[in-house]
């Protein structure tokens, strides 16, 4: 049986953090250019909370198939599950972040607004990355493991 380990790095978690990474760049392009747009009709709060859900939905189906290598629909709505958490972490981490922006610096402009979104982003990745390995990080049917430990 495969269980999932955070000591002892290896080439594997090497392997999924790369490709996650890649992911995280590109969805937060896309969230990023969805959030600056939404931005225009939309207050902060609505314009993020809209990029968010729209970008994770596709980052956990990317993550779920090239991170994790998870294909078929076995344990899908289970992984679906852990990206809704995901992002509700984010949501609330960037939430956050747009509030107490407000409060420090209520005339932001929105290219701070952004940077700080980023930022917040950041360690909502960390988090995330954290929630999908450990969902799609058991055993699969069939013995089939996401995450191999290299033991």
């Amino acid at each position: 049986m495969t269980s999932l380990s955070l000591s002892a790095p290896t080439r594997s978690t090497f392997r999924q953090v790369a490709v996650f990474g890649s992911i995280g760049i590109v969805s937060t392009v896309a969230y990023v250019i969805l959030y600056a747009v939404l931005r225009v009709v939309s207050p902060a709060v609505t314009a993020n909370a809209i990029a968010l859900i729209v970008t994770a939905v596709g980052n956990t189906a990317a993550n779920r198939r090239l991170t994790f290598a998870v294909r078929g629909r076995g344990g899908l709505a289970r992984d679906h599950a852990a990206g809704l958490l995901a992002f509700g972490v984010a949501l609330a981490i960037t939430s956050a972040s747009l509030a107490l922006l407000d409060f420090l610096a209520p005339g932001a402009t929105r290219t701070v607004e952004l940077a700080v979104l980023v930022a917040a982003s950041a360690l909502a990745t960390l988090v995330r990355f954290l929630l999908l390995r450990s969902a799609l990080g058991g055993t699969r049917p069939g013995g089939l493991s996401a995450v191999p430990t290299g033991r």
